[in-house]
């Protein structure tokens, strides 16, 4: 279910688009296969910033409210907490955007420099040099969309969208950890929830389990830098998110 801030991507990658059309073929022809590069390593920016981040930020709100009243999560020791809120957060909030509908729409460098110019400013300090935020790559912002044209294209329910989060949330692998034999014993909880879940609600379909906890791989791969740079750094600039996540988990 798409909400009001649903809005439509406009521009693909060059390289994922249908090589064998006829189109494909005549343009190849005339220019005599002297093809463009790969646009999937020019760098890319949200195209409406504040629409999509404002979005992005009811999203992040929903997912640590989610987790604050999680009774198993309230459970676990101060540190445990923290360290599986930093280490998964990102694929939380990614999952969020697939279950509120909210999609996006990316520019490319010749629409960002504006952009770049206003809402990116930024310096950081590193090794006495100055450089600005990095911006994702088509390639890396493709993951994204990829993965929630899955859970679109699946129509995960309500429920398998909470056991996800619960698999995800409670990964025993994070290090660090006081109570990681707990943490397995909750993660499995969520696992065995989603399996009945799905087996009970698509009895036709005996790939479903087998497939979500494939599109986790998918998820995983998608890292916490590129969410943080594509949603977050052009309106809270270089505010760590996780110490933003530490307050918003911290307030009442």
């Amino acid at each position: 279910m798409a909400n009001s801030s649903h809005l439509a991507l406009q521009r693909r990658c060059h390289c994922q688009q249908d090589k064998m059309s006829i189109l494909y073929h005549i343009l190849n022809h005339k220019r005599h296969l002297h093809l463009p590069p790969c646009s999937c390593r020019e760098k890319v920016a949200l195209g409406s910033p504040f629409v999509a981040g404002r979005a992005a930020s009811e999203v992040l709100l929903k997912t640590v409210n989610f987790i604050k009243n999680l009774p198993s999560f309230r459970g676990l020791s101060r540190g445990d907490q923290l360290l599986l809120l930093e280490s998964c957060w990102a694929a939380l909030f990614v999952l969020g955007l697939a279950q509120e509908g909210v999609d996006f729409e990316v520019v490319g460098p010749s629409k960002t420099s504006i952009l770049k110019e206003i809402l990116m400013r930024q310096r950081v300090e590193a090794d006495g040099e100055e450089r600005a935020g990095s911006q994702p790559t088509a390639a890396e912002v493709q993951r994204v969309k990829e993965f929630l044209a899955q859970c679109w294209n699946m129509d995960f329910s309500t429920k398998e969208y909470v056991y996800l989060k619960g698999v995800v949330l409670f990964s025993p692998d994070v290090s660090g950890l006081r109570c990681p034999q707990h943490i397995l014993c909750l993660q499995q909880e969520a696992e065995q929830a989603l399996m009945d879940h799905t087996q009970c609600m698509h009895q036709q379909d005996t790939r479903r389990y087998g497939q979500i906890k494939l599109s986790l791989a998918s998820l995983r791969s998608i890292s916490p830098d590129i969410v943080t740079q594509l949603f977050f750094r052009p309106l809270i600039g270089n505010v760590q998110m996780n110490a933003l996540l530490v307050e918003m988990l911290s307030a009442s």
